[in-house]
């Protein structure tokens, strides 16, 4: 065929042109039996610098002579040829071996390499799988009988692409044994239809993890690790650096779901929280801008390489990149992937090399890291040179595929091994491998079960398969420094054992935090304000003692007497108990531990009601019995008039009682603990990636309004009820409550202030030191104007009248009789001056009848005159009298005579009971 091939090209070519006398030559030597090596030297190709890119020429070795080396060598376009460096000879075998090789039986591959699209690897892995079969082909202790063919085409990294090639593989001639796709979107097309036609699948370039579902791919194997293989290496890293907190963003495909569905399960079980995750299609300007506006530090990315450079783009737009951030990408993109140029995005290289910097890549390792030979007899160095030669010095940086491949070399060698071992097996079943066809279930078993056993050293390590099909092997972390990609450490994820170099480097002080630092700072009372508004309590307290003393010292004098000295007494001490609320009232997690505030929230509770129940109840009692006393009917108030003390204490008791009660129902049922309030975060001067957490701590409970409506609505009534009792006894004067007008003045002032100073805290209960202060203030200012109101008056009069000593002495000799002595002449006058009020009124009305009747008399007298006689006698009549009979004043008969006394004529010695 050789021969013949270069027969017909030398009739298109010039006789006298080099190649035509190059061509002549070979066909001259391969007519004597073969090309003399000797003859036509490597120096002579090299000279020829005529040929056609790509022109290739193939060495035939004559008689019973096979080639050891390179069989054919391909015109670069630099000016040499591949595989420059091997040699190619020819070496005798016996006859038997020739006619076996001659009857070579063929056995093809389907393989799809994608050459261009989201993923060209098939730029290296091509190459590197034709390498892998010269080799196998050249092997006698391989398929001594097969030879291996490799069918392929361009899948594009496209899945409906790939399904018309699936169509033309299956479908034409000749059968393919094994079907081989790259892309894990192909893969996934490939492997599930290929179980139809009882093919096996073997992919070198498929990570999604979706492929390791037995279920839905059986007869699915790759050389490629899923790509969950590098999930619990970046968990690994995660907890390394202390982050539970991280966010992602994916390209919206099967491949990228699956692994990150992975992620989040084992993120999820080493309590590590995904705050964000972010997906797009094709456009990544929203999916960064919600990460930059969340937060986001810690981020993982999986998308293809044609959408890094988009995604990366955006993030140098956003500022997404820098000390305080960490990405995290797939290791398989090309080493400079951020340098290509591309049309989709208008970023610069330097804008890319900008924002790319310090990322981290998990990568699988796909070329030994150690100097082994393996089952093809080359180390990886051996074969990264071999691969070099055959890629024609192309940058390995820009070829796509270039990291994988180690593996597509591998899956060929697999793929071999497999198959040589089905040929003892299969012949004991009397099969052969060439009987196979699409609908030969035993055969399919046979490969099936052989490539499930493999374990074998290849160039990217040792190949195993696990139960999924899938291939385990360690993984690669690395770090963007420089522009370039340095080692930082391995993960053997069977192992969990992490093989670190400790050469990562940061572009601030260290890894960064996976989300802004939040320093918890908790807000206290200022401590100079407490100390002011105690030093008032501390003072209202002392002055309490003062008029307790000064009312129990003087309970004797009779002016004392008469205010109700005991209900005095009941106010000084809640007003004494009002001010020590005070002190709890500012404690704070400042002077005490958190575990004991919730006793010092009782304490301001419980002192806060008693106090305020004992001193505005007293004084409220005492409104209420001068309301009682002096503003109802006359009937009723001769009742009431004698005050019985009982009934005040019993008063202030219920008003008490009921404070008691509802606060021990409050503290059983619903009790006050200790809640912490967050308020917005701050940040602080200076360029630190912190922020200051505001925190309030609150005596509160689970039903704090409801309770708060009861109390301010029971207290507010009462306040309200207060006011109005004092306004309508303002005018009332009695000895039996004389400093009644004292404590409507009070009143009036501690309603005035609770009610001002209940809803402003409420409104300010967020900011501590303002809510303190109203509600301090409030409470000292009420108290102090109680007791300056109620007794510095009588500590007045008594020292400027010196009053509690004539008293002393009047008691100490007449005893009590001058006090009952006073009350009955009062109640006497008292009588009198009703008696002759009702004497006046009845004389009065007496009066009003009188003139009626003489009003209607007068006006029967004009009715009854004729008129006529009264015209005609008009003249000599003379004209009546305008005045009244005397007579007809008189009253009828069976009345008294009226007296001349009136309400303005009486005698002067009822004036003074008139008006007493």
């Amino acid at each position: 065929h050789s021969l013949s091939l270069f027969l017909s090209l030398s009739l298109f070519l010039s006789p006298d042109s080099e190649m035509a006398q190059l061509l002549f030559l070979i066909i001259l030597y391969a007519l004597d039996g073969g090309i003399r090596y000797r003859g036509l030297t490597q120096e002579q190709i090299r000279n020829v610098q005529i040929l056609p890119v790509d022109y290739e020429i193939e060495y035939i070795c004559r008689g019973n002579r096979v080639i050891v080396g390179p069989k054919v060598r391909k015109c670069l376009p630099n000016g040499t040829w591949t595989d420059i460096t091997l040699h190619s000879r020819c070496c005798k075998y016996s006859l038997l071996y020739l006619q076996s090789s001659i009857s070579k039986k063929k056995l093809y591959i389907g393989a799809l390499f994608p050459m261009s699209g989201g993923w060209p690897g098939g730029q290296a892995c091509l190459p590197s799988a034709q390498m892998a079969l010269d080799l196998v082909n050249n092997r006698t202790d391989i398929l001594p009988d097969y030879e291996l063919e490799l069918i392929y085409y361009d899948s594009m990294c496209d899945p409906g692409e790939s399904t018309k090639l699936l169509y033309d593989l299956l479908y034409t001639e000749p059968i393919k044994t094994v079907l081989m796709p790259g892309c894990s979107s192909v893969s996934t097309l490939v492997a599930e239809a290929a179980r139809m036609w009882n093919l096996i699948v073997l992919s070198y370039g498929s990570s999604s993890p979706a492929l390791s579902n037995r279920n839905r791919f059986p007869t699915f194997f790759r050389t490629h690790p899923s790509a969950t293989l590098h999930n619990p290496t970046r968990v690994r890293l995660f907890q390394k650096w202390k982050w539970t907190k991280i966010a992602t963003i994916q390209q919206t495909t099967e491949v990228f779901t699956s692994t990150l569905d992975d992620l989040e399960q084992r993120v999820k079980e080493a309590g590590i929280e995904i705050s964000v995750r972010q997906s797009f299609l094709t456009d990544p300007a929203v999916a960064v801008k919600n990460l930059k506006r969340q937060d986001a530090r810690i981020i993982v990315g999986l998308f293809y390489e044609t959408e890094a450079r988009k995604v990366f783009c955006e993030v140098f737009k956003e500022k997404l990149y820098g000390k305080k951030y960490v990405w995290f990408l797939i290791g398989w993109y090309a080493d400079n992937w951020f340098k290509i140029k591309d049309p989709s995005i208008n970023c610069t290289i330097e804008n890319m090399t900008e924002a790319v910097e310090g990322h981290v890549t998990t990568e699988i390792v796909m070329l030994n890291p150690e100097t082994v030979r393996g089952a093809s007899n080359l180390t990886s160095q051996e074969f990264l040179g071999a691969l070099m030669n055959r890629l024609g010095g192309k940058n390995p940086e820009e070829t796509g595929g270039f990291q994988e491949a180690p593996l597509a070399y591998d899956a060929v060698w697999a793929l071999a091994l497999a198959l040589n071992k089905t040929v003892a097996p299969l012949k004991a079943k009397g099969r052969r491998l060439e009987d196979f066809n699409y609908n030969n279930h035993d055969i399919t078993a046979e490969i099936y079960r052989a490539l499930n056993t493999s374990s074998f050293e290849g160039v990217s390590g040792h190949v195993v398969f696990d139960a999924q099909g899938s291939r385990m092997a360690m993984t690669l972390i690395e770090q963007l420094q420089g522009g370039s990609y340095k080692k930082i450490g391995y993960y053997d994820s069977s192992q969990k054992n992490l093989s670190w170099f400790g050469n990562d480097v940061w572009i601030g002080a260290g890894p960064p935090a996976d989300s802004t630092i939040v320093i918890e700072e908790f807000r206290y009372l200022s401590q100079k304000l407490f100390a002011a508004v105690s030093v008032f309590a501390g003072l209202g307290i002392l002055l309490g003692i003062v008029c307790l003393t000064f009312n129990i010292y003087n309970g004797n004098v009779r002016y004392i007497q008469n205010s109700q000295p005991y209900l005095n007494n009941m106010t000084a001490v809640g007003c004494m108990m009002a001010l020590a609320a005070v002190f709890p009232l500012g404690i704070d997690g400042h002077h005490i531990h958190r575990s004991q505030f919730p006793v010092v929230c009782q304490f301001r509770l419980w002192l806060l009601g008693l106090g305020f129940s004992l001193a505005y109840g007293s004084m409220f009692t005492k409104i209420w019995w001068v309301h009682n006393l002096f503003t109802k009917k006359e009937e009723k108030k001769e009742k009431r008039k004698h005050l019985e003390p009982w009934k005040l204490y019993a008063t202030v008791g219920v008003l008490l009682a009921i404070d008691v009660l509802s606060l021990m129902i409050w503290q059983i049922v619903d009790p006050l603990h200790i809640t912490v309030e967050k308020f917005t975060r701050e940040a602080p001067k200076g360029d630190l990636d912190v922020l200051i957490q505001p925190l309030l701590e609150h005596c509160t409970s689970e039903k704090m309004n409801t309770w708060l409506g009861v109390v301010y609505g029971y207290k507010g009534l009462l306040l309200l009820l207060g006011i109005f009792l004092a306004y309508e006894t303002k005018s009332v004067s009695t000895e039996k409550i004389n400093d009644h007008r004292a404590v409507g003045m009070a009143i009036y002032n501690v309603a005035v202030l609770c009610m001002i100073t209940a809803p402003v805290t409420m409104i300010l209960t967020s900011q501590q030191d303002a809510s303190f202060a109203f509600a301090a203030l409030a409470i000292v200012f009420s108290v102090y104007i109680t007791l300056v109101v109620l007794f510095v008056p009588k500590m007045r009069r008594l020292i400027t009248r010196g009053e509690w000593q004539s008293e002393q002495q009047d008691t100490l000799k007449t005893g009590s009789s001058t006090n009952n002595n006073d009350e009955e002449k009062s109640r006497q006058l008292e009588r009198e001056n009703r008696e002759l009020q009702k004497i006046i009124q009845e004389k009065e009305q007496r009066v009003s009848e009188l003139r009626n009747q003489l009003v209607e008399r007068q006006a029967l007298r004009n009715r009854r005159r004729p008129s006529s006689g009264t015209n005609q006698n008009h003249s000599n009549s003379s004209p009546p009298s305008s005045q009244p009979d005397p007579k007809s004043l008189l009253p009828p008969p069976g009345y008294p005579n009226p007296t001349k006394i009136s309400r303005n004529h009486c005698h002067n010695s009822q004036i003074p009971l008139l008006y007493k």
